[in-house]
Formats: structure tokens, C-alpha cells, sequence
């Protein structure tokens, strides 16, 4: 039987504008995660193809293809048999093209799409009955579904909402953008300088703040193998991470400061209480009804009475880790939470390559 070949693909193609919101790019493209990838997968006696016959270690982009059409052809006349999806997915995008011809790790393009929109998503969980933070849309001007900045007040009623509060882009990067504000002048101010920016787009969200503890679940597919090696039927979650030294309430922008830095997996105790058990089952629930495919990270925090409520589900978590030179920092959330249950970034690589479609 001939080895699988993986290629992995980051972001080279600019984030197209949905319904007139827009993700920020991560700059580099999520390349140094999938140079980090396919160091490590490589050292583990995968077959990783590269767009240069001898890659540099501390170079990024010699270890991944960019995901134009351009980019995916190359990878598969050099003989992929994987495209490993480093990168943000969405309709149209020119993987699709290539899905039934080649294995894929990543998510739907149209599911990424759709659940890219942080409040249509929250709201389909919400409908679902799950514990996820309220919320209203916010613009300059009120059209169906969105408030009018100048009516702020009236939505804050009406949505039972009360200060201090997050403001937030609806297709948000990380906490990019995020904003959590204290009284109606900082709200209006924020929501003002995220509209004018427009690099999120012409619209908000305004949000529910959560003054618990925050944790962070990355939730794995049902073709991941279980660190014991089993398969299971359902999505099954990694250990919670804690995030700690936020800073006013919002964890920071990972590209700022290193996630290993601020953040730990939870411990053992504190991973059986009701209120961590119910979460991750909310969670599990999430992950089925986005119908996810590869790992997904949905944010979490606990309200005042300790009941955790989700605010935030990303269909493409940050995928970094150590390997590469000057890269021993650089656990991503997931990895971290991967690791506290035994299982180091490689063995996190091989249950996400072994749920490959």
C-alpha cells in the first residue's frame, strides 16, 4: 500500500467579504502553523511534501502551498494524496474542487462559511438549548435583525442586557477587535471606531460579559482516535484550558502574547465538577450540530451563579506547536489541552490526520 503524501495548505487567498463582513487575515497566513505541522508530521516519518525540495526549518513558507487554485494543483502534481486545510475555508474556495479526488483535513467550505458568522451561530446553539451568551446586532443604521448604534439604549432592553458589556466583529479573528466597555459613552465610541475601521466589515455584535472564570474546548471529530488509541461515534472534547491575565476582560491577541504564557489546562478536580461536565457536553453537542470535521475551539465563561455559557466557536483553531527552531513556546491552545491528557503536539497531529476525508 503506497504512503499517504500530505500537502499543507495556508491562507494566500484574501478573505472574501460575506454578506458585508469580512475575517482579518492572520498575517503570514497561518503559515508558520503549517510550517510547524509538517516539521513535525515529517519527523515522524510522514510523507510531507513541500513546495522546495530541501525546506528550511525556520522558514514557513518552504513547507506549505498556498491555497489558490495555483497552490492546490501544484501539491497535487507533486502527488498529494492529503491537503491538510492550514487555512480559513469558504464557499467557492478552490478546494472544492478538488473534494473526492484527494483526502482532506479541514472543515466543510460551507460549513466554515457559515459558522465563520459568530451571531447567526450562537443563535442556532441557543435554539438547540444550549447555554450560550446573549447578544444583538449592531450597525450605523437599523435594518432587519440590526439595531441602529443611535438605539442602543432601546436594544439593550430589549435584549435584557445590561453594562459592562463586549463589543465584538461578527467574523472576528481571535480577540481582534473585542472590546469590552463599561458604560453606553465607551460602547458607542468602540462600536464607532470597529464600524469606521471597516476591517471587520459594517457590522457588530454586542454582547453579554461574563465575569466567571474563562476556558477554552477544543472539540475533536468522531474518526479521532481517543488517547487510548479507541475510536468513538461522537465528538469527543480535549481537556478545558483556563485563560488567566486578561487584560480587562479579554484574554489577549495571541499574536501579542504567547497562549502558553496565559493559559492552562485545567486540573483533574476541577475537570469532574457539574458545572465543567455540563459544559463539555454542550459543547459535544455544539461540535455535532456544526458538524465538524476537524478540531474545533469553542471560548466559554462562567456567569455569575458559576454556570458556563459559550460565546465563541471557531471552525478553524490556531494550530501551532513546538518542533522547530526558536518554536519550543508555541503550544497552541490545543495543544496545551492535548497534552494535559498525555498527548503531545505530534500525537495531536496524528489524530487530526487520521480523521482525513
Amino acid at each position: 500500500m503506497t504512503q499517504d503524501a500530505v500537502a499543507i495548505l495556508y491562507q494566500a487567498l484574501p478573505p472574501p467579504v460575506i454578506d458585508g463582513l469580512r475575517k482579518d487575515a492572520k498575517p503570514g497566513g497561518y503559515s508558520d502553523g503549517g510550517a510547524d505541522i509538517g516539521f513535525v508530521l515529517r519527523g515522524q516519518g510522514h510523507h510531507v511534501l513541500t513546495p522546495i525540495a530541501d525546506p528550511d526549518p525556520i522558514r514557513p513558507l518552504d513547507w506549505v502551498f498556498p491555497d489558490t487554485a495555483e497552490g492546490i494543483a501544484a501539491a497535487i502534481a507533486a502527488g498529494a494524496t492529503i491537503l491538510w486545510a492550514n487555512s480559513v475555508l469558504f464557499e467557492g474556495h478552490p478546494i472544492e474542487t478538488v473534494v473526492g479526488q484527494v483526502r482532506i483535513v479541514g472543515q466543510l467550505p460551507t460549513l466554515t462559511q457559515r459558522y465563520d458568522n459568530k451571531f447567526t451561530t450562537n443563535r442556532m446553539l441557543e435554539e438547540a438549548g444550549l447555554p450560550v451568551a446573549r447578544s444583538f446586532l449592531m450597525a450605523q443604521a437599523t435594518r432587519p435583525g440590526v439595531w441602529a448604534l443611535a438605539d442602543v439604549e432601546a436594544a439593550l432592553t430589549q435584549a435584557a442586557l445590561t453594562l459592562p458589556l463586549i463589543v465584538k466583529p461578527v467574523r472576528g479573528r481571535g480577540s481582534q477587535g473585542v472590546t469590552r466597555v463599561a458604560d453606553l459613552a465607551a460602547l458607542r465610541t468602540a462600536a464607532i471606531l470597529l464600524i469606521e475601521d471597516a476591517k471587520f466589515g459594517d457590522t457588530l455584535i454586542v454582547e453579554e460579559y461574563l465575569d466567571g472564570e474563562e476556558v477554552t474546548v477544543t472539540l475533536m471529530p468522531p474518526a479521532s482516535p481517543l488517547p487510548s488509541g479507541a475510536v468513538r461515534a461522537a465528538h469527543w472534547p480535549l481537556r478545558p484550558v483556563r485563560r488567566f491575565d486578561q487584560k480587562d476582560g479579554i484574554a489577549p491577541y495571541n499574536g501579542d502574547v504567547a497562549v502558553t504564557a496565559n493559559s492552562v489546562a485545567i486540573d483533574v478536580e476541577e475537570l469532574a465538577t457539574p458545572a465543567v461536565q455540563a459544559m463539555l457536553a454542550a459543547c459535544v453537542r455544539a461540535a455535532a450540530l456544526v458538524g465538524a470535521r476537524a478540531p474545533i475551539r469553542i471560548d466559554c465563561r462562567a456567569d455569575a451563579s458559576g454556570a458556563f455559557k459559550l460565546f465563541d466557536l471557531n471552525m478553524k483553531p490556531n494550530m501551532t506547536g513546538p518542533g522547530r527552531p526558536g518554536r519550543d513556546d508555541q503550544d497552541c491552545l490545543s495543544a496545551i489541552a492535548a497534552r494535559a491528557d498525555g498527548m503531545d503536539f505530534g500525537a495531536l497531529l496524528k489524530r487530526m490526520l487520521a480523521a482525513a476525508w
